[in-house]
C-alpha cells in the first residue's frame, strides 16, 4: 500500500527514532490505538502503534519490554513510548505470522487459561508505575458517578446506555449488582492483561506464537483480572460472551497452572468481573444481538456465582 497518506508526523519520526524512513504499509488497524505495519527504506519491518496519550503508555511499553527479555512470545519494542503532539507513540517487531484460535468450548479455554497464567505468572516479576487510569472496560472503580466510566465526559447511566438501547433497566441492574460485589473486595491489585481475547492471541499448532496489545494492561485484582478473560477469551472480532462452563473451565485450569486456588472472594470477584466487562461492551454497542443475548440468558447465575 502506498505511503502517501500517512500521518506528516511519521516519516521524521520514523527517522529519529528508526533510523529509517517508511518506504511501504503492511497494515493498517484502527481501533482504540493506530497500528501501522511499516516496511521502512533499510528493508526492516516494523509496526508502529499511536494513541492519545493518557499517562498509560510508558508503563504499558515498559512491561511488554520486559516480557519481551524474559522470553514471553510478544512483539519486542524497539522505542520507548514518544510524545508527538497529544498521543503516544511507539514502534515494535512485525511479527505477522500465526493463527487465530476459534471457538468458546470448554477445551479452548483450558489452552487459554493455561497461556494466561504464564503471562501473569511473568508479569508478578514486572515493576512498572501503574498504567492508570485502567482501560474504560476494566474500569469499574471509576469515581464518575453512576454505573460507567466517563470516557468522553459523560456518564452513561441511562438503561441503553451508548447502545441505542442495547440494555435494558434489569441489564443495567445485573451490572451495578456485579459492582458493587467487585467495590466491596479487599483485595490486592497486580498488573495484568485486560484484553485477553483471542484476536490478540496467535498460535502456531498448539504453541502460541505471539500475545498482542499490551496497551492494555491494567492495575486491578488477579482473580478481576482472570474472571474479565474467563468470559471474553473467545473474542475474534466483537465481543463475545463465553458459556458458563467455559467460564468456569478456564478459571479452574488458571488456579491449577499457579498452583493456588481461590478463596471465596476471589471466586467471587472473577465472576463478577466478567459479567461487569460484558455489560460495558454492550452498553457501548459492541458484540451485537449475539452477546446481548448470551449476556441476558447468564446474568442470573454470574450474579449467583458472584455473590451479588
Amino acid at each position: 500500500m502506498p505511503t502517501t497518506d500517512l500521518p506528516d508526523w511519521l516519516p521524521r519520526w520514523c527517522a529519529d527514532q528508526l533510523g529509517s524512513t517508511p518506504d511501504g504499509v503492511l497494515l493498517r488497524v484502527h481501533q482504540v490505538s493506530t497500528v501501522l505495519g511499516l516496511r521502512l527504506r533499510d528493508g526492516t519491518d516494523v509496526v508502529v502503534k499511536a494513541r492519545p496519550d493518557d499517562g498509560r503508555a510508558a508503563s504499558c511499553v515498559a512491561a511488554q519490554a520486559r516480557m519481551s527479555e524474559r522470553g514471553f512470545p510478544c512483539a519486542r519494542p524497539l522505542t520507548p513510548a514518544t510524545r508527538v503532539g497529544s498521543l503516544a507513540v511507539h514502534a515494535e517487531e512485525f511479527r505477522p505470522d500465526g493463527e487465530i484460535l476459534h471457538g468458546t468450548s470448554p477445551e479452548i479455554a483450558v489452552r487459554c487459561a493455561r497461556l494466561f497464567a504464564w503471562l501473569m505468572a511473568e508479569l508478578a516479576d514486572v515493576t512498572v508505575p501503574p498504567p492508570l487510569p485502567n482501560p474504560p472496560w476494566v474500569r469499574w472503580d471509576h469515581t464518575d458517578g453512576g454505573v460507567w466510566p466517563a470516557t468522553d465526559g459523560t456518564t452513561h447511566d441511562q438503561p441503553g446506555g451508548r447502545a441505542d438501547g442495547a440494555l435494558r433497566a434489569s441489564d443495567v441492574d445485573a451490572a451495578e449488582r456485579a459492582r458493587r460485589r467487585l467495590l466491596a473486595a479487599d483485595l490486592p491489585s497486580v498488573l495484568g492483561h485486560a484484553d485477553f481475547e483471542a484476536q490478540n492471541l496467535r498460535w502456531v499448532g498448539r504453541q502460541v506464537r505471539t500475545v498482542h496489545d499490551w496497551d492494555s494492561l491494567a492495575w486491578q485484582p488477579e482473580a478481576a483480572l482472570v474472571g474479565a478473560a474467563s468470559g471474553a477469551f473467545a473474542s475474534d472480532g466483537p465481543p463475545v460472551m463465553a458459556p458458563i462452563e467455559s467460564s468456569e473451565a478456564f478459571l479452574a485450569a488458571y488456579q491449577d497452572a499457579r498452583g493456588r486456588p481461590f478463596g471465596s472472594q476471589e471466586q467471587e470477584v472473577a465472576w463478577a468481573a466478567g459479567l461487569w466487562m460484558a455489560a460495558y461492551n454492550l452498553q457501548e454497542g459492541l458484540g451485537g444481538v449475539a452477546s446481548r443475548d448470551a449476556f441476558r440468558a447468564q446474568a442470573a447465575e454470574r450474579l449467583r456465582r458472584a455473590g451479588a
